[in-house]
């Protein structure tokens, strides 16, 4: 199969309670120190360029076609990046689809279709959606990629010449579903009401699971009881939230078993061999889960030191939604320490989507289509439903009446309506950016805005830190909404028809631009597209858009007096249909 490896390089780029001084100066950012000996601390030159950031998705199983929990976890992603490159730093995105195990041979044959055929059409479906969603991977990997498969042969080998992977009988409860075994201890029985009959689900996922015994591969998972422990105890910050980290200490404190790394390929026949015995195949989450790897070159031999410096590893956030935690916070930093390799420096895990308060799922018929989404509301009105209402710690319910409300009060209501007041013709003929009033003696109307515009980017700052877009939003909304109430306590309209008011009233039209670009330079890494046309209205040039010009103040600072707003048009946030 021809390789699709994609390098692809793009242009860099609420909750509606009002949060108080208090609440806003309580933020603090989550710590990222770094794992003591796990962590690469070799030197690099001091013409060395620095480490990029590395953001990744989870790679989406192509036995279904995706929806608005693939969505989220891709934006979510697409934010960190874009929020670090907003701040001047070299960023990548990985995302793609896992595509071996018994799940997609299952599917390939009730649909009657090749493996492959099968992989290609829904890979293909999950890119489409990347890209209507404008998430700016760096990286679009597909495990069927023959240079994936040679990066986790070399992990297996690395695993096997270390006496890591052991060949062994294996007895337990396996789930097609999950394509995991369970300890007896994961599963619980239950009773079919219609027919009577007993079964086993895992108790963490609620799939069905039945006992399976088979000689396989086995990964002395647990030897790093001991490690794995010291890693989390020493790095707070390693799994956010907070809630996820002591849920995976609490599974490696009541104990790790041995893991089964292979199927015999008379079970399984899609998916990588083992190196030197054909007998069996990969187990499809040690396949997986290197692909975040084989993205940045690994095993990196043919790279020197320096490109190896720069080639993202290790990651420095890997967003996985709640139901892939064991596999990510457990089995792959187990696999990574016993190959000597660094581990991530925090796995972001975040909760799920319902509808209706009740899971999603097709057999029920509650499935989001993200596409429809889209087209319906538009691709950054999603994008910021997601990243204001999504959660990290509790599931979040999707509701069109709610996507729709974000969009009036928020989007169209204050955004948009605090663009058309401080940009307005009426107020402001000459089209021309007033001048930036005095810092040092502000008007007593304008205080509480100015402190809440002096405060935003440190929140904002914080907030993303600590992955927690929704804060990040509530606090630019917040400031937004001061901006308006200001803009009508102020009254402009007034202070256009009173002799010598002009200074007065520049100063609030001032104060009004100042909030929607410092609010549209924030909202960069949510609503790209959005963000970009309100700083173009605003006048506010590309090199004017980076980190640096998101302070009270620094706006419009070259050629201040030759600045001007550009015609709008129709409004930024339309009715919807």
């Amino acid at each position: 199969m021809a390789s699709t490896f994609t390098l692809r390089r793009l242009p860099a780029s609420c909750r509606s309670t009002l949060l108080s001084k208090a609440n806003l100066l309580s933020f603090r950012p989550l710590s990222l120190r770094p794992a003591v000996a796990l962590y690469s601390t070799r030197s690099i030159d001091q013409f060395q360029e620095p480490k990029p950031y590395y953001v990744t998705t989870p790679i989406f199983y192509v036995n279904a076609v995706p929806h608005i929990g693939h969505l989220h976890s891709a934006v979510l992603a697409d934010t960190f990046k874009r929020f670090q490159e907003l701040k001047g730093r070299k960023a990548l995105l990985s995302t793609g689809t896992d595509e071996h195990g018994l799940k997609i041979q299952e599917a390939a044959e009730d649909a009657g279709i090749s493996e492959i055929e099968l992989c290609d059409q829904v890979s293909k479906r999950f890119r489409e959606l990347f890209d209507a969603a404008n998430v700016s991977y760096t990286t679009y990997i597909r495990t069927t990629e023959p240079q994936h498969a040679v990066a986790v042969k070399d992990l297996w080998n690395k695993l096997w010449e270390k006496g890591y992977i052991y060949k062994g009988q294996h007895e337990g409860w396996y789930s097609v579903s999950d394509e995991a075994f369970y300890a007896s201890t994961q599963v619980e029985e239950k009773i079919n009401e219609k027919t009577g009959k007993k079964y086993h689900i895992a108790i963490e996922t609620g799939k069905r699971v039945e006992w399976t015994t088979e000689e396989n591969y086995k990964f002395r998972l647990s030897a790093f009881t001991e490690k794995l422990s010291e890693w989390l105890d020493k790095n707070p910050s390693a799994i956010v939230p907070k809630s996820r980290h002591a849920e995976v200490q609490g599974w490696i404190k009541s104990g790790l078993s041995d893991l089964s790394v292979s199927r015999p390929r008379s079970r399984l026949t899609w998916g990588i061999p083992i190196p030197g015995d054909d007998s069996h195949v990969m187990y499809v989450w040690m396949d997986a889960l290197t692909n975040y790897l084989t993205v940045t070159g690994y095993p990196w031999k043919s790279m020197s030191e320096k490109e190896k410096a720069v080639c993202g590893w290790p990651a420095d956030a890997q967003v996985v939604g709640k139901d892939i935690l064991r596999f990510h916070a457990v089995y792959w930093p187990a696999f990574l320490m016993a190959a000597g390799l660094d581990v991530p420096k925090t796995i972001v895990a975040h909760a799920h989507w319902t509808q209706g308060k009740t899971k999603m799922s097709k057999s029920i018929g509650n499935v989001v289509d993200p596409f429809t989404a889209m087209q319906e509301f538009g691709t950054d009105t999603i994008r910021f439903y997601l990243m204001n209402d999504g959660g990290l710690v509790d599931d979040a319910d999707y509701s069109s009446a709610l996507v729709t409300e974000r969009y009036r009060k928020l989007l169209a209501g204050q955004l948009g309506n605090l663009l058309s007041r401080s940009t307005s013709l009426a107020l402001n003929p000459s089209q021309k950016i007033p001048a930036r009033p005095s810092m040092d003696n502000i008007h007593p109307d304008d205080k509480a805005l100015h402190l809440k515009m002096q405060l935003l980017p440190q929140i904002v700052d914080e907030a993303m830190s600590g992955y927690k877009t929704t804060l990040a939003t509530g606090a630019i909304f917040d400031m937004i909404a001061e901006a308006n109430a200001n803009f009508s306590h102020c009254a402009p309209w007034k202070l256009a028809k009173e002799p010598g008011s002009e200074d007065r009233l520049d100063t609030v039209l001032w104060y009004a631009m100042e909030s929607t670009r410092l609010a549209a330079l924030l909202l960069q890494p949510v609503m790209p597209t959005k963000a970009a046309e309100i700083l173009d209205q605003l006048g506010v040039r590309s090199e004017e858009r980076t980190w640096n010009q998101c302070q009270l103040g620094q706006g419009w600072q070259a050629e201040p007096a030759s600045r001007f707003l550009k015609a709008g048009g129709s409004p930024m946030f339309p009715p919807l249909k």
